[in-house]
């Protein structure tokens, strides 16, 4: 057994690495730049992880996923690997900065994109030798990515700053147009590629058509009384979302049902998550916000009561099913006017055409002003009447065009037409795209040809043969499905026990 497989066992616990692993690994440990596209599932942290374990400098690691951050820190340490640490918003502001200061004792650090444009952060980071930097969910960092991250955009200066560590850039979803863009937003620095086909021959993939809200609320409950496994539901609505998972849980009583979104409280997500993966409850009710770096083995269905925005996404919710590799299915639930709701969420991506002159004139009129202005203020958003993520694009274009530097605004003189130009086109392009990718999965949730084959054909030229069963067109119906239903795990869950469990004295 060499060294490679010797980490992978003591600290990981499996015998053999899954395909793709083992040769990013030995590539990044040789010094190369890498870009690696493995399926949603396939352990993309282990291609840093042992790199970080195995060597003597420190590994950046960049992600979005704050959940899946805390999540990696907290299971490596719990294997035996100290030396790692997660710096996002998470930290309080007293805490962030003390470890700033001991950066130098880690050798693995999680960040968040939004944390590396803190200038102290990148102080302290010039002064360690970085090994490897990792860009973690890398489409991200393409201006097509299917999540439109700025400052993802900035990671090149970055990178520079710290003396151009090798890169390994990571992603489930890139289309070789994407990949391309990578390469394109990291100054096109030649990238050994290892891609791999995404798709995994174990789920089935199913659409039901129906006729309208209370149809697929009927049709969920008989379906999970037929079928009691591990269920994630996902919807594009917080209330709508909180209202079928009351309707799950008051019909199927043999069910543990629950709802997660980000509109509650941090607390109660960490606590609905854990008890998901601890198999204390059958069945989530979701929005987007779940899942995002939960590995769960065992998820059987994957529900969509809601059409995503696009294809990236659905693939990367439904690569949550069957990561054990036993049979596991991806069901739609499909009604007329469904492509209503996804077109509002892509219209409340973007600040409007007819909004930013508004926006323009008022920070024009305050940087001449000499007034001290707080642009991460909710009042300045509340004032100009957008949305955070609204906030976001528009802050990013005013950088790109020098209105906004080091959270300054700069009066722009004589360059406001230009600059509404351009703003207001790249409004127009990105919604145009938008749009473009909600009819890609809408064309395929009403197709008449095989579902897997149409819906991996933009990532690669063949999709594998399927285990089980195909979809839906081919060979799939729920009468034929026999999927492995586990005992249910018996949990006390009252705070009194909690509580107790933790002040449990010994011999009591």
């Amino acid at each position: 057994m060499n060294q490679l497989e010797r980490i992978l066992q003591d600290y990981f616990g499996f015998n053999a690495f899954r395909t793709g692993q083992k040769e990013i690994i030995e590539d990044v440990l040789a010094g190369n730049n890498v870009l690696g596209v493995l399926p949603t599932g396939s352990g993309k942290s282990i291609c840093y992880q042992i790199p970080a374990i195995k060597g003597n400098d420190t590994v950046i690691v960049v992600s979005p996923l704050l959940s899946l951050m805390s999540d990696q820190v907290k299971q490596l340490k719990a294997k035996g690997f100290k030396k790692v640490i997660a710096i996002n918003s998470f930290v309080d502001y007293t805490e962030r900065h003390f470890l700033f200061d001991q950066l130098d004792s880690y050798k693995l650090i999680y960040l968040s994109p939004e944390m590396l444009q803190n200038n102290r952060l990148l102080d302290r980071l010039k002064r360690i030798k970085i090994s490897l930097f990792v860009i973690d969910e890398a489409h991200c960092i393409s201006q097509w990515g299917h999540e439109f991250r700025p400052d993802y955009l900035k990671l090149n200066p970055v990178i520079e700053a710290l003396n151009n560590p090798p890169i390994l850039a990571l992603s489930a979803t890139a289309t070789p147009e994407v990949q391309k863009d990578i390469a394109k937003q990291l100054n096109n620095v030649p990238l050994n590629k290892h891609i791999y086909p995404m798709d995994r021959d174990n789920i089935a993939f199913t659409v039901q058509a129906l006729q309208s809200k209370q149809e697929k609320v009927s049709y969920l409950k008989q379906l999970l009384g037929k079928f009691p496994v591990p269920t994630m539901i996902y919807f594009s609505s917080k209330k709508e979302a909180e209202f079928v998972a009351s309707q799950l849980g008051d019909s199927l009583q043999e069910l543990r049902v629950a709802f997660y979104h980000g509109g509650m409280e941090q607390v109660d997500r960490i606590l609905i998550q854990q008890q998901f993966m601890e198999n204390q409850l059958d069945v989530i009710c979701c929005t987007s916000a779940f899942g995002m770096g939960i590995d769960k083995s065992n998820v059987r269905l994957v529900v969509h009561y809601h059409i995503p925005t696009q294809i990236e996404s659905f693939i990367q919710e439904v690569g949550r099913a069957g990561r054990d590799g036993m049979s596991s299915v991806s069901l739609v639930l499909y009604a007329p006017f469904d492509d209503i709701l996804p077109k509002r969420l892509i219209e409340s991506e973007l600040p409007t055409t007819e909004q930013i002159p508004t926006i323009i004139n008022r920070l024009d009129s305050l940087a001449r002003s000499d007034k001290k202005v707080d642009l991460g203020s909710p009042l300045l958003i509340e004032e100009f009447q957008i949305n955070e993520t609204q906030w976001r694009f528009l802050h990013y274009q005013l950088e790109k065009h020098d209105m906004i530097k080091e959270d300054q605004i700069l009066p722009i003189y004589d360059k406001k037409a230009e600059i509404l130009e351009a703003i207001n086109q790249r409004i127009i392009e990105r919604t145009y795209y938008k749009l473009n990718k909600l009819d890609e999965i809408l064309t395929w949730v009403t197709g008449v040809t095989c579902r897997r084959e149409q819906l991996y054909q933009a990532f690669q030229p063949d999709s594998s043969e399927a285990k089980y069963f195909c979809c839906d067109y081919c060979d799939f119906t729920f009468n034929k499905w026999e999927p492995i239903v586990e005992a249910k795990q018996l949990v006390e869950s009252s705070w009194e026990i909690e509580l107790a469990n933790l002040f449990l004295l010994e011999g009591k």
